[in-house]
């Protein structure tokens, strides 16, 4: 009877402190997941996508980059219907917030850029300009 009690008890602080450790690590594991996805955001430089409109029928994927004071991007733009797929930009520069479309069918790439250019979100949209667009996603 003895060992049984005792075999129990081993067990039930096993499973306590497999309890008590499954925090911290899952806490652990978070803030390394949480640091890494603010990096990402917060102005990575590099590529980013694909994001797509509401309905998946159009995304963009591209880069984005800084060089000699100017903000490239650098995106491309994939539909395959007869409508058109729109990419939408707004970016923040000295002190202002500014937005602008382009619309393509099919496939397409260009690049823009601009200085002093602090912030950039962008999302795609399809069939309108204001129509099944996606999320907005921060991409510098």
């Amino acid at each position: 009877m003895r060992k049984i009690l005792a075999a129990a008890a081993i067990a039930g602080s096993v499973t306590v402190a497999g309890l008590a450790a499954a925090p911290a690590a899952q806490a652990a594991t978070s803030t390394a997941g949480s640091t890494a996805s603010s990096t990402a955001a917060a102005g990575s430089q590099g590529s980013w996508g694909k994001y797509y409109s509401s309905n998946h029928k159009a995304y963009t994927y591209g880069k984005t980059y800084k060089s000699y004071g100017k903000v490239y991007t650098h995106w491309y733009g994939k539909e395959y219907s007869p409508k058109y797929g729109y990419v939408w930009f707004k970016y923040y520069a000295g002190g202002k917030w500014y937005k602008f479309s382009h619309r393509w069918n099919g496939s397409y790439d260009t690049t823009w850029s601009g200085k002093g250019i602090k912030k950039i979100y962008t999302y795609t949209c399809w069939g309108g300009k204001y129509k099944y667009c996606g999320p907005s996603h921060r991409i510098y």
